[in-house]
């Protein structure tokens, strides 16, 4: 699939909604990981909250660190360069994921940036990575996306290519490889697609599974994911840029 340009990211500040309690929001978010992880006979540190906060200004970012949450993603390099460097300056122990799709005209940016990039898809963008961390001498954890839904519209590697990729990001080119991540259609049983997921992983060697939004993260959690990926249950309704 051909990637268009990222459009430019609105500088504004967004604040949340009044009558969004984000701190609130995270707590019972939380708390359903840690009660889906208990029902599944995992451990409550077993699946990790990615707060996604895309469209999200700073100001709506603050009391959810403040709260205590350390792990963020977003979806475009461009927006995330507004808002992240003075926050991760003023908060060095947060870690940034990139979650939306990368162009290797924004990997240099990325590498800098990022502490994990969950969607590494295509044979071009993981030998452009590994050249600009070697350049940096930076080298952030890297997930592989997988299409298990096989759609033509979104980024992924393909289930049937996906060992053949992992080999050669992880074995030919260094990369470090976590695990792999993957956004289920819309309109398909999400468990059938995290199953998948999970058995790719597991012939692999893979022990991290990105798996699970805001609708489907319990689900997730009960089929092994080590990460959800979680924001307007957070965050309320996402903020409109240009």
């Amino acid at each position: 699939m051909a990637l268009t340009d990222e459009p430019a990211a609105n500088t504004a500040d967004n604040t949340p909604g009044e009558n969004v309690d984000v701190a609130a929001n995270l707590a019972h978010v939380q708390a359903s990981i840690a009660a889906a992880a208990k029902a599944a006979g995992r451990g409550a540190g077993d699946a990790a909250l990615v707060a996604v906060s895309k469209t999200q200004g700073a100001e709506a970012i603050l009391p959810v660190i403040q709260a205590g949450q350390q792990l963020f993603g977003e979806n475009r390099v461009q927006e995330a360069q507004v808002k992240w460097p003075d926050l991760k300056a003023a908060n060095p122990d947060l870690r940034l994921h990139l979650i939306g799709p990368l162009q290797t005209n924004k990997v240099k940016d990325a590498v800098a940036l990022f502490d994990v990039i969950e969607t590494v898809d295509r044979p071009k963008l993981a030998r452009a990575l590994a050249r600009e961390m070697a350049a940096q001498s930076r080298q952030p954890d890297c997930f592989i996306q997988v299409n298990t839904g096989e759609e033509d519209q979104k980024a992924g590697v393909w289930p049937e290519d996906a060992d053949a990729f992992v080999a050669l990001v992880r074995d030919e080119l260094g990369l470090n490889v976590r695990g792999l991540m993957c956004i289920p259609p819309v309109d398909e049983e999400c468990s059938l697609h995290f199953a998948l997921l999970r058995e790719i992983a597991r012939r692999n060697d893979l022990t991290e599974l990105s798996m699970g939004m805001s609708a489907d993260y319990e689900t997730a959690i009960q089929l092994g994911a080590t990460l959800v990926r979680v924001g307007t249950a957070i965050f309320g309704p996402r903020k409109s840029y240009p």
